[in-house]
């Protein structure tokens, strides 16, 4: 009802009688590059594993001073073109050059709704379920790391490798599969972002005060991140990896084969059990999961 323009500070959205908001809202720190394409994506994924549909976001960007104007415009329009792959409008938000940064700095705060007996909710994992990834974990980070550090990796790699493993950025939306899962009746997804795949699956346990079992070999990975993480000593399983989601559901294979009609790639990785032990198993070695810590990008970046 009220838009973003020159004098208006607030945004105004009507919602239907049975609908209910979801607001969601994160900063981008770890990397300039790109920054625009990743603020608008992690905020989306944040509202979509909540089974909402995105409506808008509201951005703050702070930049340093000396900025010039068309890092700005080079940026928004990064956002404008995330925005329209989404069907989301940006319906506010502030920006200034500022001494208290020495970077840029995004912050982005989403706007969702859905029915109100829709929502999925993190905290929604049973015993008995069972546990399925979508794409590869690390992804994100790969694709940050080898746009950040395409000259030092390239003593080692082709450019054709790094080219692939920062391409890994256009997977980073896990809306479609939100979609796909919403319609299948689960019961719990879960973004997978700072602190890897390991750290996601510890706050799945955590939030529904449940157990978890993973094939450590179950879990995708793409050569890539697997070279990438290599290089720089990194846990791959430890690594920044919006794209990826972690969904609980009654039926496993049938929701794999249902993201795979829409070429989402996934694999049942593990079961929900019960108690409070959260394992990962490789072959006969078995190891308890962490709160998760100081994501592996900070070692890098």
């Amino acid at each position: 009802m009220v838009g973003p323009s020159v004098g208006e500070d607030c945004s105004v959205l009507a919602l239907e009688e049975d609908e209910v908001i979801v607001l969601s809202t994160d900063p981008i720190t770890g990397t300039v590059q790109d920054i625009g394409t990743y603020a608008v994506h992690i905020t989306a994924n944040d509202i979509a594993s909540n089974g909402a549909e995105v409506v808008g976001i509201m951005l703050t960007i702070l930049l340093p001073e000396g900025t010039e104007e068309e890092e700005l415009k080079t940026m928004m329009r990064d956002m404008e073109a995330v925005c329209k792959q989404l069907n989301i409008e940006i319906v506010g938000g502030h920006t200034e050059v500022t001494k208290a940064v020495n970077q840029a700095i995004v912050t982005v705060t989403g706007v969702g709704k859905m029915k109100r007996d829709h929502m999925i909710k993190t905290i929604g994992a049973k015993p008995g379920q069972e546990i399925v990834m979508t794409k590869w974990a690390g992804l994100e980070g790969t694709a940050i790391i080898a746009a950040a550090k395409e000259q030092e990796l390239l003593s080692k790699y082709s450019a054709s490798f790094l080219a692939g493993a920062k391409d890994m950025i256009r997977y980073i939306s896990v809306v479609p599969e939100a979609m796909v899962a919403r319609a299948a009746n689960v019961t719990s997804m879960h973004d997978v972002t700072e602190g890897g795949i390991f750290g996601a699956l510890w706050e799945i346990g955590a939030a529904s005060k449940v157990g978890i079992e993973v094939d450590l070999k179950k879990i995708l990975l793409k050569q890539e991140t697997v070279e990438l993480c290599e290089f720089f000593d990194l846990n791959p399983y430890m690594l920044i990896s919006s794209g990826c989601m972690l969904i609980i559901t009654d039926h496993g294979n049938f929701l794999v084969d249902r993201l795979k009609e829409q070429g989402i790639v996934a694999a049942v990785i593990g079961r929900i059990t019960e108690g409070n032990d959260r394992v990962i198993i490789n072959e006969d070695e078995r190891r308890f999961l962490e709160p998760p810590k100081s994501d592996e990008l900070y070692k890098v970046m």
